[in-house]
C-alpha cells in the first residue's frame, strides 16, 4: 500500500523510483486515504501488507481536510478525520489474516516546530503513531538502519 501523492515533479520522480525498485511479483495499491477500506476490499490472498507510509497518509488527510487559503484551520475536524482513518485501518488489521508492516516517521523527537500548522501536523502524526503502536504486537524504531525494539518491552 503506497500512500504518496504526486503534488509536484520531484515527488512524481520519487514515486516512479519507488515503482521501479519494487519486486515485480508485489501487488501494489496506491491510494491516498481510506487505506483500511481499500485493503479490506482488495487484499486477495496477500499474507503480508506493507503500508508505506503513515506519515504521508496523515499529510494527505491534513491537506484534503485542511484550510483553504485565507481560511482558519479546524484542527478538531482534521483530528476527527484522522482518528476515523486510523480506526478503520486498525479494524482492517484485526479482521484480516495477513501480517501488517507499517512504515512511519517519528517527528516529535526534535525541535518544536515554529508555526501552528507544523505543530498541528506533528501532533496529528504522533496521535496516529500512538494509535497504531497500541494496536500492534511489535513496534521498532529504526536508528541508522538498526531496529530498536520498543514493543513488546524487553
Amino acid at each position: 500500500m503506497a500512500t504518496a501523492e504526486a503534488g509536484d515533479e520531484e515527488m512524481r520522480h520519487r514515486i516512479e523510483e519507488h515503482r521501479r525498485a519494487r519486486p515485480s511479483d508485489w501487488s501494489t495499491l496506491e491510494v491516498t486515504t481510506q487505506v483500511g477500506r481499500q485493503i479490506s476490499q482488495r487484499i486477495g490472498r496477500a499474507q503480508v501488507v506493507i503500508v508505506d507510509c503513515i506519515t504521508l497518509l496523515v499529510n494527505n488527510i491534513f491537506n484534503q481536510e485542511g484550510h483553504q487559503a485565507g481560511q482558519p484551520i479546524d484542527a478538531s475536524f482534521i483530528e476527527q478525520k484522522l482518528v476515523a482513518e486510523i480506526n478503520e485501518l486498525v479494524e482492517c488489521i484485526k479482521h484480516t489474516n495477513a501480517s501488517f508492516i507499517m512504515v512511519t516517521n517519528e517527528v516529535g523527537a526534535g525541535l518544536v516546530p515554529a508555526n501552528h500548522l507544523s505543530r498541528l501536523y506533528r501532533d496529528l502524526l504522533g496521535k496516529a503513531n500512538q494509535m497504531l503502536a497500541q494496536a500492534a504486537d511489535e513496534v521498532y524504531l529504526m536508528v541508522a538502519g538498526l531496529p530498536v525494539p520498543i514493543k513488546p518491552y524487553r
